[in-house]
Order: C-alpha cells, then sequence, then structure tokens
C-alpha cells in the first residue's frame, strides 16, 4: 500500500520545504536575530494573508460534500482566528497597524492564486492550495523549536506552530485532502505552487516588499 497523498505531496516537496527551513528570515526567527522591524512587517502581512486564508476554508465549507467535512472545514477556520488573535496581541506591543496594511506583491499574488482557486476550482485543488502553509508552519515551528527557538526572542511564535494543538489541526486538514482528493497533475501543481509562495513571503517580508 502506498503513501497517504499528503505525504506523498509532502514528500515531493521536499526541496522546497527545505529552501524554507535555511531561509535566512526563517533563520532569523528562529535564532532571534531577526530585527523587530522586520518582524512587524512579516506580522502585518500575514495578518493579511490569514484574512484570505480564512476566506478559503469558508469557501471551501459551503462545497463540502457531506456535513462531516462542513464541520472539520469549521474547526480549521477556528484554528485560523486563533493565529490572527495571535497577531493581534504582537500589533498591540509592537504598533503594528493591521488595519492599513498594504501587500507586497509576494503576498498579493499568494492570496490571488488561493482565492481565485478557491472561487473557481474544485475543493480538492483548493486544498491542496491551503494545506501546506499549515504543513510548513508545522514543520518550521518544530525544526526551530529543537534548535531552542522557543526560549528566544519570537518563543511565543515557535511554540505556537510547534504545538500539539496546531499539529493536531494540521493532520485533520491532511486528512480531508486525503478524502476529498487524488493524486492528479493539478493537485501536485498546487501544492507546489503554494508551497513557493511560502518562500516568496518570507523574501519580501524579509526585504520589505515590493
Amino acid at each position: 500500500m502506498g503513501q497517504p497523498l499528503h505525504a506523498a505531496l509532502w514528500d515531493r516537496a521536499a526541496e522546497l520545504a527545505e529552501r524554507c527551513v535555511r531561509h535566512p528570515f526563517v533563520e532569523g526567527l528562529g535564532d532571534g536575530t531577526l530585527t523587530e522591524e522586520i518582524f512587524k512587517r512579516y506580522v502585518a502581512q500575514d495578518a493579511y494573508f490569514l484574512r484570505a486564508y480564512l476566506s478559503a476554508y469558508a469557501l471551501c465549507a459551503a462545497r463540502a460534500h457531506d456535513r462531516e467535512a462542513a464541520a472539520l472545514l469549521v474547526e480549521l477556520q477556528q484554528g485560523t482566528l486563533g493565529e490572527l488573535v495571535l497577531h493581534a496581541g504582537y500589533a498591540r506591543r509592537l504598533e503594528i497597524d493591521l488595519a492599513g496594511v498594504r501587500p507586497y506583491r509576494a503576498a498579493a499574488a499568494y492570496c490571488d492564486f488561493l482565492l481565485r482557486t478557491a472561487w473557481h476550482e474544485t475543493l480538492d485543488r483548493t486544498l491542496a492550495a491551503m494545506t501546506p502553509c499549515m504543513r510548513l508552519y508545522s514543520h518550521l515551528g518544530t525544526e526551530l523549536a529543537r534548535r531552542g527557538g522557543s526560549e528566544r526572542r519570537y518563543g511565543d511564535w515557535v511554540k505556537t506552530y510547534s504545538g500539539e494543538e496546531f499539529g493536531r489541526l494540521v493532520g485533520r486538514l491532511e486528512s480531508l485532502l486525503d478524502r476529498v482528493a487524488e493524486d492528479t497533475p493539478a493537485v501536485e501543481e498546487h501544492y507546489l505552487y503554494a508551497l513557493s509562495c511560502e518562500n516568496d513571503f518570507f523574501t519580501a517580508s524579509l526585504e520589505g516588499g515590493p
């Protein structure tokens, strides 16, 4: 018996995932050397992205084939709202204006891809576009925690994404992907493209746009 779909896709994305792990933004986040100004830019852009991600979940729930899938998607929406609470806490402490965020090109492109897929394509492709974000952040959080990142400057971020609750939500999303999707070229393409968007997002946050 072969791998579950989510595991097969993650294996194929290993090079992209490793590029994210080694990204200077992520390394700075883990060892605490990332400047506050760069982190503030990241929080603002990520909050903008998460609002689009939340909308994509709502569109998925509207298309769900059964009540169990719809309930799971609502649960995942709640998890995204929890991430936005984390960002709101950073915004209060660091005086970040989340209401007036102007997205960088990388953030806008990622959101456009996600929402365009959620509005116009099938549920399986939308879930394939959404799953890499969750899986990657769990992977990054776990790796940075292993390096001691949970005890450093951005420890709250590391603890959130390395935590059991976030990991549980990732598993729930991946189980839904396995249930509704097949291993097609389109599903793989959406998965890999979303992961490449994550790397671009980190670069834009580090460099300040455009």
